[in-house]
């Protein structure tokens, strides 16, 4: 069970946040006799717990589907970057995370995959007045050894705050 607490107030100094997360090695031993898609759904019903990265940077698992992967994030005043804007790793975290869980989806049991390459672009800042961003990714090509995936970070008006590609490489068993 994940819990966070914050006094993120204007006004009160220190800040302070803490969470909670599952045993991520649970979630990922549990996964390895699952499909990608029965996966997901298993995070969507709450029988599987969720990566700890989802905790730590505060955002959701939206939906999953066929090589489709959505997230969401309400950007916060510990996302920010000394530049008073969410830094890019969390944009870069949401947008890896939607590429690599959109070609998840597509695994048949037993398989796996690993990130070979992440190429991100940053169109405009994010600050907390922006408010909710999602990042959907969406696979391109799904082959026997490789996957090419995209995503995008929006708000809720359709402006894109920032895009990305990413190669990954489909590990099968010998």
């Amino acid at each position: 069970m994940t819990t966070v607490t914050d006094t993120e107030q204007p006004g009160t100094q220190p800040r302070q946040r803490t969470f909670t997360w599952d045993d991520p090695v649970e979630g990922a031993a549990t996964g390895a006799g699952l499909s990608g898609a029965e996966f997901f759904a298993g995070i969507a019903d709450g029988t599987i717990a969720p990566p700890p990265i989802l905790r730590a940077l505060d955002f959701d698992g939206v939906s999953f589907g066929d090589g489709r992967a959505v997230f969401r994030l309400t950007p916060r005043e510990f996302h920010y970057n000394t530049l008073g804007g969410v830094h890019g790793g969390v944009f870069a975290t949401l947008l890896d995370s939607a590429c690599g869980c959109a070609v998840h989806t597509k695994l048949p049991a037993g398989v796996f995959y690993t990130s070979l390459d992440l190429s991100v672009k940053f169109l405009r800042p994010v600050t907390v007045a922006t408010g909710p961003i999602t990042a959907e990714g969406n696979v391109v090509h799904f082959g026997r050894r490789t996957a090419l995936a995209e995503a995008r970070i929006t708000d809720d008006a359709g402006k894109v705050y920032a895009t990305a590609t990413s190669s990954c490489l489909v590990l099968r068993p010998e």
